[in-house]
């Protein structure tokens, strides 16, 4: 399965449109040293009102779905502290907030970040959010379906845009950790 780029008006080397981005995916783009190349991360122009995942894959084409992930940011509490984390699973599947999540975080109770949180703490854009460039003392929960595609659709940082990102760069993300069955239908 190659990269998707033929169904996108504009798609470009993330290192070679820094601008698209927001500050902290930039930074990571830009500081990126893992065994994929940075200008393996491709970052396609699409219109934000086409954002979320439904929506997108009506517009682009439904077979995008299947190569398409989501990035959540969930909260544990424990004792009085709260611990934020991101979690990336594949867009046909939702996230076990209250089973891998919660035991993962070693959490009494876990749920989806407020989009206050969300977008306060990553710097990026509520249904945009990416796991690249996040806050480098996070976990970042990666369903081990999502690093066994040769790419995967993610947010930009932003609604408008999306990263083509290889399934095995997740691995190299700062606090990545692979989970079987995150992700569950």
């Amino acid at each position: 399965m190659r990269a998707p780029i033929g169904h996108f008006d504009r798609a470009t080397p993330a290192p070679d449109c820094l601008d698209e981005l927001t500050v902290p995916v930039a930074d990571a783009v830009r500081r990126w040293r893992g065994s994929v190349p940075a200008e393996q991360i491709v970052y396609v122009d699409t219109d934000p009102q086409w954002a979320d995942t439904d929506v997108f894959v009506e517009h682009y084409g439904q077979e995008l779905l299947e190569q398409s992930a989501n990035c959540v940011v969930v909260a544990g509490k424990r004792g009085g502290e709260t611990t934020l984390a991101a979690c990336v699973v594949l867009s046909t599947t939702r996230v076990d907030v209250n089973g891998v999540v919660r035991r993962q975080l070693g959490a009494r109770k876990a749920s989806f970040a407020s989009m206050d949180a969300a977008t306060g703490e990553t710097g990026m854009e509520y249904g945009g959010i990416t796991p690249v460039g996040l806050p480098a003392d996070w976990p970042v929960l990666v369903d081990s379906a999502v690093i066994d595609l040769p790419y995967v659709l993610v947010g930009s940082g932003r609604r408008r845009g999306k990263l083509l990102v290889p399934g095995k760069a997740f691995v190299e993300l700062p606090g990545a950790v692979v989970l079987d069955g995150l992700g569950i239908a």
